[in-house]
């Protein structure tokens, strides 16, 4: 599972860090992210005012494969207070190493569900008294989650977050198989007119399913279909 800074993959796309700003100005948090996970093949992708050092510390960790304001914000509804977490082995070694870097484990999560079955979620910090956070929560809880949607909702826009959440990286081989396939040519057929054997085809058939999340070769071919990646026979 990769960790993608969008903002390092395309400069120009700075409204979604700069909305992050925007919320820690206006409503007294620390530090704010956006996050979404990859339905198909699990990746995060997202934006963080964090300091680059720490960003790049959390990166080189891998600390987004234990982070429990990750995956276990995402399996909840509602908004989620990270005094909730179970101070386990993964939560002490993420905000063990935060710490250090001026980061607090106080903070919140806003889950927000997509049409699509994606998940994004918003976090914020705030390195505060019990009662200051409390009072943060309940002033600007209905401000939050409806930044949280308006961020998600913008974000799923940019051609650039859509492209990386459901265009799965498949070959052009791949794609000309699955095209084959879909037409509906048996891997022996497919072999005859690409020149290369059976077995071959195969192997290209096996990568795209693995590649597009799908159990079955009929399933992979419905998603391709579905995500423009070919076309219906």
């Amino acid at each position: 599972m990769k960790l993608i800074d969008l903002a390092a993959v395309d400069q120009q796309e700075t409204s979604a860090g700069e909305f992050l700003d925007t919320i820690c100005d206006q409503l007294g948090f620390d530090y704010a992210s956006y996050a979404v996970m990859n339905s198909v093949q699990g990746d995060v992708q997202g934006y963080a005012n964090y300091p680059d050092e720490w960003k790049l510390h959390y990166a080189r960790q891998g600390f987004h494969n234990v982070d429990p304001t990750l995956y276990r914000s995402s399996q909840s509804v509602a908004p989620v207070d990270w005094g909730r977490f179970n101070h386990d082995n993964k939560f002490n070694a993420v905000f063990r190493d935060a710490s250090d870097f001026g980061i607090t484990d106080r903070g919140l999560t806003i889950p927000i569900r997509g049409p699509y079955g994606e998940c994004g979620l918003l976090s914020l910090t705030r390195d505060c008294s019990d009662n200051e956070w409390e009072a943060q929560k309940k002033n600007f809880m209905g401000e939050l989650q409806m930044a949280a949607v308006h961020l998600h909702d913008s974000v799923m826009r940019s051609g650039l977050l859509g492209k990386a959440l459901y265009l799965p990286p498949l070959s052009s081989r791949e794609k000309e198989i699955l095209q084959w396939v879909a037409e509906g040519k048996s891997q022996q057929d497919i072999g005859d007119i690409l020149c290369i054997s059976h077995r071959t085809v195969e192997v290209h058939v096996r990568s795209g399913r693995e590649k597009l999340g799908a159990l079955t070769t009929p399933q992979a071919i419905g998603r391709a279909i579905g995500l423009g990646l070919i076309h219906p026979g």
